[in-house]
């Protein structure tokens, strides 16, 4: 599966959550159909994943049984969008190979896909194996989001397929027509193929390896997949009644979300904040309330920075290129180190809401330059030469010859689409020469800025280096 094969998928509407008596069901988000696209078939049956019945006590759960791996007929389904120059598969010495796996969920067999992305050299595996369903646009966004730290770190990625597989076979009907998966199962595949990834059965795909933690993230609709998977997972457990997984992290999301028995991260963005849709949870140590929020500001829902499909724009503002992935990293980062370590992370500020849009047109409360207060600082709030706003919305009349995928879902879609992300707005010449006087004083106060939060555990050595070039990129 090479990295850089390029897929024409859809990218997924809001997440909506409603938690009722410690349930969470979600409205996912699915893909926006146009027939004929490859990687893109009718529209799936599947809207979200809706409760499936639970045992009544903890059962130790099933293994899924995996095939040998897949190499045809025909071409794999890319569920990874193209990265950026230098920063492939390829350039970290990783490989991909795809198995199915099957099972029994919800009183149903099922039959679904299994990506493992890995280092080509088993010495350099971490021992950290990061999970997430894939989401149903047909992408696996939190590798995506988090792509130069894992492979960096030595992780492996694994994607596990959750949803309709309609668009799986539209691509490739010969390579993918025996797959199948009936709504109420993802919690049960999510379960018996995390089981398999920790056992000492010979057809692990990870056998050989030493796995200390697994790790369930997800984003936006696969973060919803992953929140109504927290009461299956009380449920579902290795031998000795131990947790399948060591620890969720759920991204691009604003539920109040249940306890449970490992360390969470979740990560609300800048959209959840401007619609109000912020957790009130707060966070904890305690065992059985190991929970943190982090809310960087001017983060969007949705990247835009490296993401193939925004180029060219298709919104109405100049897109943003506020660097998710480099925050993202940070809360994974803290993640590894609370579920491997034991090393409980900071706790952050939220990010100010003062829900009154008459004084600056946001609910969240902005800085003179337009930018968000509180939440996990970075140079580019910090030492401002843009405004990052949210939400951004379609171009009228629609910008012409934009990427297939985008182009075809019509205005309608593509302002849906652009509403998921954000946009900025340059400070001019005399705003920045008024703030800093020369260059050379804005990139002092950026590298002074970038150690600081360094230290504090905000921002990883890893991108520094590009945190630097980007404030070298600034003109006066």
């Amino acid at each position: 599966m090479p990295s850089h094969c390029r897929r024409k998928g859809s990218l997924a509407t809001v997440l909506a959550v409603a938690t009722t008596a410690g349930l969470v069901t979600v409205a996912a988000q699915a893909p926006l159909p146009v027939a004929g696209q490859r990687g893109q078939g009718a529209a799936p049956t599947q809207q979200g994943q809706p409760a499936a019945v639970l045992p009544q006590a903890p059962i130790v759960s099933p293994l899924a049984s995996i095939s040998d791996a897949v190499t045809g007929p025909g071409q794999p389904f890319s569920s990874l969008m193209s990265l950026p120059a230098g920063g492939d598969m390829a350039h970290f010495r990783y490989e991909a190979t795809e198995y199915f796996v099957t099972g029994l969920a919800n009183g149903k067999p099922y039959k679904t896909r299994l990506v493992v992305r890995r280092p080509s050299e088993s010495a350099r595996f971490s021992g950290i194996v990061l999970a997430e369903s894939m989401h149903p646009s047909g992408n696996a966004w939190m590798f995506h989001f988090t792509y130069a730290y894992t492979m960096t770190a030595g992780h492996v990625a694994v994607e596990i397929l959750t949803s309709d597989p309609a668009q799986f076979v539209a691509f490739n009907g010969l390579r993918y027509k025996e797959l199948s998966i009936q709504p109420g199962q993802a919690n049960e595949i999510l379960a018996q193929v995390g089981a398999l990834l920790r056992s000492k059965q010979p057809s692990n795909p990870l056998a050989g390896l030493t796995v200390r933690r697994l790790i369930l993230a997800g984003t936006s609709a696969s973060a919803g997949v992953l929140v109504n998977y927290l009461p299956a997972h009380m449920l579902y457990r290795l031998g000795e009644m131990k947790p399948i997984y060591d620890g969720f992290l759920p991204t691009s999301n604003g539920a109040n979300l249940r306890s449970v028995d490992v360390p969470m991260i979740q990560v609300p963005t800048t959209t959840e904040a401007m619609r109000g849709t912020v957790p009130t949870r707060q966070d904890g140590d305690a065992p059985g309330d190991q929970f943190r929020v982090y809310e960087f500001a001017g983060m969007a829902h949705l990247d835009t920075r490296n993401v193939e499909a925004f180029k060219p724009n298709p919104c109405k503002y100049p897109i943003s290129l506020f660097p998710m992935s480099t925050y993202m990293s940070v809360a994974l980062h803290h993640l590894v180190q609370w579920v491997d370590a034991g090393t409980a992370p900071p706790r952050a500020d939220r990010m100010l809401v003062d829900r009154n849009v008459a004084n600056d047109g946001s609910l969240i409360a902005l800085d003179e330059f337009g930018n968000p207060r509180g939440g996990i600082r970075s140079p580019y709030v910090d030492v401002p030469v843009t405004k990052y706003g949210v939400p951004n919305e379609g171009a009228v009349p629609a910008t012409p010859n934009t990427v297939p995928w985008v182009a075809l879902r019509g205005d309608a879609g593509i302002d849906q689409l652009c509403r998921l992300t954000g946009y900025q707005i340059a400070l001019s010449n005399a705003e920045l020469k008024t703030l800093y006087g020369t260059k050379a004083a804005y990139l002092a106060k950026v590298q002074q800025r970038v150690d600081e939060l360094t230290r504090q555990g905000w921002s990883l050595p890893l991108y520094r280096d590009q945190i630097l070039a980007d404030a070298s990129a600034v003109t006066f």
